[in-house]
């Protein structure tokens, strides 16, 4: 029922004012170059920017901040990106009456990756007392609340507002009447999800710029954003790089693609990737945005018009590897500097035997002997080679080391050294390419072979025992990236090329031989296993992405193993492969397949509430806890090995 004296919807007028209320939300209290390159560019198109932070904002950030907004306001993290709006809007009280229209948006989108002018040219002619940039249609089922259906809404992250709106009573009342805003499901529950059919019920009228039924689906902002640039959208939402990949695979949502169009349309996609690679886990990031390249001729060679100073740190503990491992290193397109680490002098002589013998273009050369081989090239390379890297003489470190695995047995120990050194240094030409993606992309911190599959079962158990000891350190560190769930995206093998700076917090740490431990520490759970599993993250947290580089030979081998291995594994569980996923997590740990594996499966599957109750009642805090787990070796399936 429409409320009586609404008036009726008008354009835009040619000199009206538009006031812009934009949220920020970063957990470390920054300002990412994104939000002020999204607010420089809205400055003509809005006569006011108000900037309103949800949480912490460090002086540097204020300040930068400061640059592009006319009013700076810091509140508490309460009620996300609604509850900042609500006391921005109440704040401001009378002086609203100065605009013709109100923009409500936020940080989870980058752009302009398309001019904003014509969006607002087309919009402005519009006679309507609201808009959003694009909408949500309906479905059958609410995913956000389990129950019923989920209504056409307008999605709020881009939300504008006309004066006949925003100026009467029944805008001030929503407001007022809203509830409280505590989980991401109560903002969308209780404001997105109803924003457009409550004022759409009292006679206003809204429409979306980019209508997802126009693009065949549901949610344009998250399944057609290439599409959507297409068609001019000058958003590209932050979501399709940090959604669940399976679930993005269902739909051919191809973040490298949107990526792509979006630095064709002169979006400096860096800057998305910086603040990416800070806030989303490694390995999601790897998959959604497609951060894998296979190095071949559509890739362009190193330019010596812009050259790099490049070292090549390698340890050497099988000296009879330093003709190969030097061969690797010569591919490189410029003259670089060698820092040679090994265990002991009588090595270093044999190795100095050999490199006299060898040709090529190196610099400076220099053979270390580290105090201890505990910790292995990781300890070499941080501790051994710390000036090195510390030294800003260097643009890129190449390191590699003379990899056997003798104990995995002959094929899959050449299998695991061929796959690092033909993937990270192939040939001259391979090589070349490699180090001009460095030289085109500014914020690439590091480049390494994708997770070894072949010969090892890492395939979703790569933390092993790691993942405690990791979090532990990263926090010490200072590391604050989100870990990925399964397997980190981690350089396998130790062997990467790398701008120094993006290692600085790995780099920067005083480590002691002694903290690695003696030999019988290297192994899951230690220091050295850690710290190969460290670098995408600690780059990641200084705004540095990282890729995975692959030659297209052993490509053509990896992808057709995977392929066969995924098709195995998928053939016995029905639907599309995020269903499958779904399934197999809801059932758990599959254990050897006992009867009392099969058990506590089907009650997983079936029976999830008993299977809570009789874990509360299994407390083993609890008497009878205790003794029906001495029984039963508890519901979850873990036991101690013994």
């Amino acid at each position: 029922m429409s409320d009586p004296g609404v008036a009726p919807a008008v354009a835009f007028p040619s000199a009206g004012r538009r006031l812009l209320i934009y949220t920020v939300y970063d957990r470390r209290g920054g300002v990412d170059d994104y939000v002020l390159h999204a607010l420089r560019a809205l400055r003509a198109h809005c006569d006011r920017i108000v900037a309103v932070v949800n949480g912490e904002l460090t002086a540097e950030g204020r300040a930068r901040l400061e640059q592009v907004a006319d009013d700076v306001i810091v509140r508490d993290n309460a009620g996300f990106d609604i509850g900042a709006q609500r006391d921005v809007l109440s704040r401001l009280g009378g002086v609203l009456n100065q605009y013709e229209e109100i923009v409500l948006t936020n940080d989870t989108w980058f752009g302009p990756v398309r001019p904003f002018g014509p969006l607002f040219e087309r919009m402005d002619a519009r006679p309507v007392h609201f808009w959003a940039m694009t909408d949500h249609s309906a479905e059958d089922h609410n995913h956000i609340t389990g129950k019923g259906t989920l209504p056409y809404h307008l999605q709020s992250f881009w939300i504008a507002v006309r004066r006949e709106m925003f100026m009467t009573e029944t805008w001030a009342r929503y407001w007022r009447d809203l509830p409280e805003i505590r989980t991401y499901t109560d903002a969308v529950a209780q404001h997105e999800l109803i924003f457009f059919s409550t004022f759409r019920d009292r006679g206003f009228v809204g429409e979306a710029a980019y209508a997802s039924d126009d693009y065949g689906c549901v949610n344009a902002s998250l399944f057609a954003p290439l599409a959507l640039m297409e068609d001019g959208c000058p958003l590209l939402k932050r979501r399709p790089f940090f959604h669940w990949p399976p679930f993005l695979d269902r739909h051919a949502v191809i973040g490298r693609w949107a990526l792509e169009a979006a630095a064709a349309g002169g979006y400096p996609v860096e800057m998305a990737l910086s603040n990416l690679a800070r806030n989303v886990e490694p390995k999601v990031l790897n998959a959604d945005a497609g951060l894998m390249d296979v190095i071949g001729p559509d890739h362009p060679p190193y330019d010596p018009a812009d050259p790099l100073r490049v070292v090549v740190v390698a340890h050497i503990f099988y000296d009879e590897m330093t003709e190969e491992m030097i061969a690797r290193a010569d591919t490189l397109p410029v003259v670089y500097d060698l820092v040679i680490t090994t265990p002991d002098s009588e090595r270093a002589r044999r190795i100095e035997e050999r490199l006299a013998d060898l040709p090529g273009r190196r610099g400076a050369v220099s053979i270390r002997v580290v105090e201890s081989n505990d910790g292995r090239d990781q300890s070499a390379f941080l501790i051994g080679c710390r000036d090195v890297l510390l030294s800003d003489d260097y643009d890129l470190v190449v390191k590699i080391h003379s990899k056997k695995t003798p104990q995995d047995g002959f094929n899959v120990g050449t299998h695991f050294r061929e796959q690092q050194f033909l993937n990270l240094l192939h040939d001259p030409d391979h090589s070349s390419r490699l180090l001009a993606l460095f030289q085109r992309e500014s914020g690439l911190g590091l480049a390494f072979p994708p997770m070894i599959h072949i010969g090892y079962p890492t395939l979703g158990r790569a933390w092993w025992a790691n993942k405690p000891g990791f979090a532990e350190l990263a926090e010490k560190l200072g590391i604050r990236v989100p870990l990925d769930d399964v397997s980190p995206l981690a350089p396998y093998g130790s062997m990467l090329v790398a701008r120094p700076s993006a290692l600085r917090l790995l780099v920067e740490h005083p480590w002691r031989y002694t903290d690695f431990g003696g030999a019988e520490a290297y192994q899951d759970g230690g220091l050295a296993h850690i710290l190969e599993r460290m670098p995408a993250y600690a780059a990641g947290e200084l705004g540095f992405h990282s890729r995975t580089i692959v030659a297209p030979d052993y490509a053509a081998v990896s992808h057709t193993a995977l392929d066969y291995k995924l098709d195995e594994m998928s053939a016995t569980t029905p639907g599309y492969l995020h269903e499958k996923i779904d399934r197999l997590r809801a059932v758990g740990f599959v254990g050897t397949g006992s009867g009392r594996d099969f058990l506590r499966m089907y009650m997983r599957l079936n029976h999830m509430g008993l299977v809570h109750r009789a874990r509360r009642l299994m407390d083993p805090s609890r008497l009878p806890g205790r003794w029906i787990r001495r029984v039963t070796g508890g519901l979850d399936g873990r036991r101690k090995n013994r």
